[in-house]
């Protein structure tokens, strides 16, 4: 029951956050991107103030024996840059740059009713479950392969 309210209050902190920066209105993200026109740098204070608490955060948290809400910390097996992670991120980042929005501020926006959010959101669904498709295809040729070797 902690691990849930710690979740839930970690959401809402997350929500206000992204609200009172207007990460969640995708005028305000699209102009900081537009770094050859309308440029508003003050997402990048945003960006900043998260990176130096993150930072600050994860060298005290990683020093514990364990989580306080979990029995381990669950942590990336692997440091590899592979293709598939810089495909993924180059798609986060097109769709970031053609909407404004990512998945975090866009289900904060869902509760303003901005429309963009809900289509943002269903073809962010569509993205994964096409994903999730062609993945299991690509295992199964994958193993089929190495199997008729």
């Amino acid at each position: 029951m902690k691990a849930l309210a710690a979740a839930i209050l970690s959401g809402l902190v997350f929500g206000l956050g992204v609200t009172i920066s207007g990460m969640n209105n995708p005028e305000k993200v699209l102009d900081f991107l537009d770094v050859a026109g309308n440029w508003d740098p003050s997402l990048a204070l945003v960006l900043a103030a998260a990176t130096g608490t993150a930072g600050l955060s994860f060298r005290y948290i990683l020093k514990r024996r364990c989580p306080i809400f979990g029995t381990k910390f669950h942590l990336p097996l692997s440091n590899d840059i592979e293709f598939r992670l810089v495909l993924g991120a180059g798609i986060f980042g097109i769709g970031w740059g053609i909407v404004g929005l990512c998945p975090g501020p866009a289900f904060t926006t869902l509760l303003l009713g901005r429309w963009e959010a809900y289509v943002f959101l269903a073809a962010m669904i569509a993205g994964m479950i096409c994903y999730q498709w062609i993945d299991v295809r690509l295992t199964v040729l994958r193993e089929s392969a190495a199997t008729s070797q």
